[in-house]
């Protein structure tokens, strides 16, 4: 009877052990059709909330219908326009597909980085291209401190660093001029280039040889009106 008792209520612990697991720990929980669904979240409070308002902030609703015209013209396809919005922009981009499309079309044909682009409804895929599309983004040239992070677009956390991205790769395809870029030149920032100069030993050693401004100025400098070494001063 005692055992059947403790059996009981080790029973009775383990489902709530595994039933508070699941309610805590999965944010996520993938429908039997495949498609992943995002688990109701409670606002946030405090400073998180006011962080995350600071960050939405920065998104810039004119920039997103620059970036969308950019992406329809570059891809050279029948893509969707999609509705203007934050959550519409993440969304049209949140499988990785038209990113991936993207830095396909800002190469020659045959170079494509990504090929293989897949529309897969599952969650791991979707993030694997995008994770495809910054690896094969950062090797085209966006600097490290330009790429946004996968949950920035996945979660939406922050759209304004996925603009940035954008942003700094139109402006790489616009300064390479290789053409691949499609679209207007003025979208985009042209970067500055970089501007070697050459110079002969010769030319290096005159150079030792000048005094420069911030040390003062020999010029015109004479001994002349100068008194000797323990000479006195004359006084008229």
């Amino acid at each position: 009877m005692v055992e059947h008792q403790l059996y009981s209520r080790a029973v009775v612990l383990a489902f709530s052990v595994s039933k508070l697991w699941g309610a805590g720990n999965k944010e996520r929980r993938e429908t039997r059709s495949g498609n992943l669904e995002m688990a109701n979240r409670g606002p946030s409070y405090g400073l998180s909330r006011e962080v995350q308002e600071k960050i939405e902030q920065k998104y810039d609703q004119d920039l997103e219908n620059r970036l969308v015209d950019w992406i329809i013209l570059q891809c050279g396809e029948d893509l969707e326009h999609p509705p203007p919005g934050r959550t519409n922009f993440q969304n049209w981009l949140m499988d990785g597909t038209v990113l991936c499309k993207l830095i396909n079309s800002l190469h020659p044909t045959g170079q494509e980085p990504i090929p293989k682009i897949s529309e897969s409804k599952m969650a791991f895929k979707q993030m694997e291209q995008i994770s495809q599309f910054l690896k094969a983004a950062e090797i085209y040239g966006v600097r490290t401190t330009d790429i946004f992070q996968t949950v920035d677009l996945w979660e939406g956390k922050d759209m304004a660093a996925v603009q940035r991205t954008l942003m700094a790769l139109g402006s790489l395809a616009v300064t390479k001029d290789d053409g691949c870029y499609r679209g207007e030149p003025s979208w985009f920032h042209r970067k500055a280039q970089q501007n070697r100069r050459g110079f002969s030993e010769e030319q290096l050693r005159q150079g030792q040889n000048v005094i420069g401004l911030q040390m003062g100025s020999n010029k015109g400098a004479s001994q002349s009106g100068m008194t000797g070494y323990g000479m006195p001063r004359q006084i008229m």
